[in-house]
């Protein structure tokens, strides 16, 4: 099925079954392999993207469902506000340790602060509970995303 979707604020045509999830289109269509697989049922976070600025699990999402809407990957949230903010406080405050997760932590602290300028603990945990690091730096990723709320610089 030809399709052509908004990614990263570019249109992209491809073909592909309308039942195909979205993160197999960006990995193994469109060569965006920034969106990870991690469990492949929606429960780890790796895969997180975000259509029309809401943070969802590409691994369950039919491309089909898309139609009209926009996605925003890793490769194309650092050109948003709230991700030029996470990136860089990622980076400030060396948050990454293996990195496999790290795209979907990412993109749920970019919706975050997109939607919650200013969130308290309760918030993070809320909106980061579905993001699983098998290395376990939710200390960093707190502090990352409490960092990029405030504006200040390591």
């Amino acid at each position: 099925m030809a399709t052509t979707l908004t990614i990263n604020g570019e249109a992209k045509s491809f073909d592909a079954p309308a039942d195909m999830p979205l993160l197999w289109v960006l990995r193994d269509v469109l060569g965006m392999t920034g969106t990870k697989f991690g469990c492949g049922i929606a429960q780890c976070g790796a895969c997180t993207v975000h259509i029309d600025g809401q943070p969802v699990r590409s691994c369950v999402l039919p491309v089909g469902s898309l139609s009209g809407r926009s996605v925003t990957t890793i490769e194309g949230i650092g050109a948003t506000p709230a991700g030029a903010k996470v990136q860089k406080a990622w980076l400030d405050l060396e948050v990454i340790q293996c990195g496999y997760c790290q795209s979907g932590q990412v993109m749920s602290a970019a919706a975050l602060l997109a939607a919650t300028p200013n969130p308290d603990d309760s918030d993070i945990d809320a909106a980061m509970s579905g993001n699983i690091c098998r290395c376990g730096t939710y200390v960093r990723i707190r502090a990352a995303i409490k960092q990029a709320a405030s504006g200040r610089q390591s």
